[in-house]
């Protein structure tokens, strides 16, 4: 019987070893990390703020349609890359005269066409337009003058050297 490890075996030892190593570590950190849970540390962490309200808000339908056409092109690169790879050689191409190379070209063609088609139904039916609110400016009328309001960012905007003077 050979000593060798197959192409499968070799893969089967180095997906064990990563698990071994995954394993190893969280265990590892288990082990010798601190246990001294406090109210601040149990709290909902979100950007450095309270949150507030539940975790069930509403998101703007856009952004799954947004992120689904952009999954479907994602696809099509997948698709893509080993079509040309597989039908780009060489040698296929010189045994059939050519045929092989221009048979494969239109098979993509059409392809991205079915998929360009898709996007442009989406782009006509209005599903990538989003409401562009309007810029209304601030009426706020403060009782702080804006030569103030320069002055200290005058003060302020010069460097250090010459504040501390």
């Amino acid at each position: 019987m050979s000593e060798e490890i197959t192409s499968f075996g070799e893969i089967l030892v180095y997906l064990i070893g990563g698990v071994i190593f995954i394993i190893g570590g969280l265990v590892t950190a288990w082990i010798i990390r601190p246990k001294r849970p406090n109210e601040e540390k149990l709290a909902t962490y979100e950007s450095g703020e309270e949150p507030l309200g539940g975790a069930w808000g509403q998101v703007n339908i856009r952004f799954y349609v947004v992120a689904l056409i952009f999954l479907l092109f994602e696809v099509e690169i997948v698709f893509l890359f080993p079509w040309a790879t597989v039908f780009g050689r060489k040698e296929l191409i010189d045994a059939t005269d050519g045929l092989w190379g221009w048979m494969a070209l239109t098979e993509m063609f059409v392809f991205v066409f079915v998929l360009a088609l898709g996007l442009a139904y989406a782009w006509r039916k209005g599903y990538l337009e989003w409401d562009k609110p309007e810029i209304k400016p601030s009426k706020f009328k403060g009782v702080v003058p804006n030569e103030k309001y320069n002055a200290i960012n005058q003060k302020y905007s010069k460097p250090i050297s010459e504040n501390q003077q």
